[in-house]
């Protein structure tokens, strides 16, 4: 009964919030393209700065000089934390609910200049770099941010409706908070898995291609 409640629910959530989830994927999506055209706009030199650092960067991580796995846990599970409570916080405020947008497409830019100048630079060998590197956390923190991107619009959209629009169904606050808080807290168990990812999982990878690649 409470995997059929569970699964009714989160069906629930996605149909009557399709319309949100369609526009945040293709804003997300419309960012990582932008970001990985933008690489091509780099002048020559800072393209070769970029990859001299970048070079730097894998040089130590062939070499096992990296930040140690409890530290990187700790930065990125704070990074992310932070990211999404803005988010949700945003979704709270009500008028400041359209940055939410505006974050989300910048992710999008991250992603796509991460990925598109590995590749401008590297070829085949930048692309699996790239999966190493992003994929295994963005499996889950991506998802993360468009949910509770979502959850804080619709949150935005019901408190204009019932603060300008008399009309507007009636609800009640408490429960909706509780669900919206709730929301939060089911991210953060998320990004939990994606920090852990990123600290003990992806350096493997990065690691075991690098050297592959330099032999």
């Amino acid at each position: 009964m409470r995997n059929r409640l569970s699964t009714n629910i989160i069906s629930r959530h996605f149909q009557e919030h399709s319309s949100i989830y369609t526009f945040i994927m293709v804003l997300f999506l419309m960012g990582v393209i932008f970001g990985s055209i933008f690489v091509n706009s780099l002048s020559l030199n800072q393209k070769e700065d970029l990859f001299y650092y970048l070079n730097q960067f894998f040089g130590q991580v062939g070499e096992g000089e990296m930040v140690p796995p409890e530290e990187l846990l700790k930065m990125s599970f704070w990074h992310n934390v932070k990211f999404a409570g803005l988010i949700w916080l945003l979704g709270i405020s009500i008028i400041g609910f359209p940055l939410i947008f505006i974050l989300i497409f910048i992710k999008g830019i991250v992603v796509g200049f991460s990925v598109g100048f590995l590749v401008n630079q590297m070829g085949w060998n930048g692309l699996l770099l790239a999966f190493s590197s992003l994929l295994p956390q963005n499996l889950f923190i991506i998802p993360v941010f468009v949910f509770i991107s979502v959850c804080s619009i619709a949150l935005s959209i019901k408190l204009i409706k019932k603060i300008f629009i008399r009309q507007a169904l009636p609800f009640h606050l408490m429960p909706v908070f509780t669900r919206y808080f709730i929301s939060y807290i089911a991210a953060i168990a998320f990004i939990t898995v994606a920090a852990s990812l990123e600290a003990y999982v992806s350096p493997v990878l990065m690691k075991s291609i690098i050297v592959s690649l330099t032999k």
